[in-house]
């Protein structure tokens, strides 16, 4: 694997994490821990296949999901989730044909109960992944009080117990990505395009419940 490449995009996202930090947006960046968030980019020549994709320094790779075809994406980061790796890159797609508008405004009001309810009335219901779930997180980190820390058994439970708040956080990006593409486009359909408001879906991604 070229070192070049990944040295050259960890001083990219230094860069970003300053710039938002100069600008009062976030917090002044930190060092990354081994084991939380890992996670490197890759760029130069990449060939994707049905369901496996081909990466420089490492090869082809094969994919638990369909790849789509006739892409050629520019660079891809691999992420480490608990004991999963993901790949992503961006993907360009047909923009959606914008209808007539029917109201000039459409306005949200994100919510503690509910995930976000409209002007129009209507009401959108949480995902609430933790509530349903944390019962067992409860169980497994009150089993793992007593372990050996750094032992065999020690590093199962934390696996499992990994593996639990990965599937708290995707219920929860799951809900906010789908309810959010499907908000901007019934706005964009609403308004005409024309909307102050396009960049909600964005802001509920950033501020999940």
């Amino acid at each position: 694997m070229n070192c070049l490449i990944l040295i050259l995009y960890a001083l990219r996202y230094l860069s970003l994490s300053w710039k938002r930090c100069f600008k009062k947006v976030s917090g002044q960046p930190k060092f990354k821990k081994k084991g939380k968030d890992d996670s490197f980019t890759l760029d130069g020549s990449i060939t994707v296949g049905f369901n496996q994709i081909k990466l420089p320094r490492i090869g082809w790779v094969k994919t638990y999901e369909i790849l789509p075809d006739n892409i050629t994406p520019k660079s891809v980061t691999i992420s480490r989730k608990a004991d999963r790796w993901f790949i992503s890159f961006n993907s360009r797609e047909k923009e959606t044909q914008i209808t007539e508008k029917s109201v000039d405004v459409v306005g949200v009001d994100l919510g503690i109960k509910s995930l976000a309810t409209l002007s129009t009335g209507e009401v959108f219901e949480g995902a609430k992944s933790k509530r349903r779930l944390e019962a067992k997180l409860s169980r497994l980190q009150y089993l793992n009080r007593h372990k050996t820390k750094f032992s065999n058994n020690w590093k199962k439970a934390q696996l499992k117990i990994a593996r639990l708040h990965t599937k708290v956080a995707d219920i929860r990006k799951d809900t906010l990505l789908e309810e959010g593409d499907r908000r901007q486009l019934y706005w964009r359909q609403e308004t005409g395009g024309k909307l102050h408001g396009d960049s909600l879906p964005q802001v509920m991604r950033e501020h999940p419940r």
